[in-house]
């Protein structure tokens, strides 16, 4: 999975007036959680953009006074009037240790269904996957290549090689919906043919 390098500033004082003076600095107040303990820090609002507005999932290397925390985006508050961002929170990885994590799917392939009229309607954008932090995927691939119009593929088709996907297996990622236009032109086939046979 990519990464994206946040350098922080530790803080010391962490109550209500402390964290307004940082945001009016240009700073966003952070947590980083999931360590030997609780590791309360300030970046600036700049270095989370990469990071917060983008449909990709990215880890986090988190500089802080030398050191160096491997994290994942676990929360984020944003100012109802402003829209900006007033505070972050995170959780550190471990190697040995998996962790669920919510990625995109990336559709492949050329749905023959498609290509016939029909309509691919995406339920689900994103899926939760578990795996060691190394085996973390940037994206799960739907490949569509197979899906004929009225399919649906199921989680339970999609690769599972380092990562376990943690929806049930009913879980619908994709279909291929019958069009309108496609629709009517079976129902006048269907009349047609109903036709010629009364004629016979």
């Amino acid at each position: 999975m990519q990464s994206i390098t946040i350098k922080g500033s530790q803080r010391e004082s962490v109550g209500k007036a402390a964290s307004k003076a940082l945001r009016n600095a240009g700073q966003v107040p952070c947590v980083l959680y999931g360590g030997d303990s609780v590791l309360h820090f300030s970046a600036p609002e700049a270095a989370f953009k990469s990071i917060v507005y983008t449909p990709n999932v990215y880890t986090a290397a988190i500089e802080l006074g030398g050191k160096s925390y491997t994290a994942i985006l676990q929360d984020i508050q944003f100012d109802p009037v402003s829209d900006k961002i007033i505070h972050v929170d995170f959780y550190q990885l471990h190697d040995d240790k998996e962790i669920t994590i919510e990625v995109p799917i990336k559709i492949t392939g050329t749905s023959p269904g498609v290509m016939a009229g029909g309509i691919l309607r995406i339920v689900n954008r994103k899926l939760k996957v578990k795996a060691l932090p190394a085996k973390l995927p940037d994206f799960v691939t739907v490949d569509i290549s197979g899906m004929e119009m009225g399919n649906k593929l199921y989680v339970t088709k999609l690769p599972q090689e380092n990562y376990k996907i943690m929806h049930p297996d009913n879980t619908v990622v994709c279909q291929v919906r019958i069009s309108r236009a496609a629709m009517k032109a079976a129902q006048e086939a269907a009349k047609a043919e109903k036709g010629a046979k009364k004629k016979k």
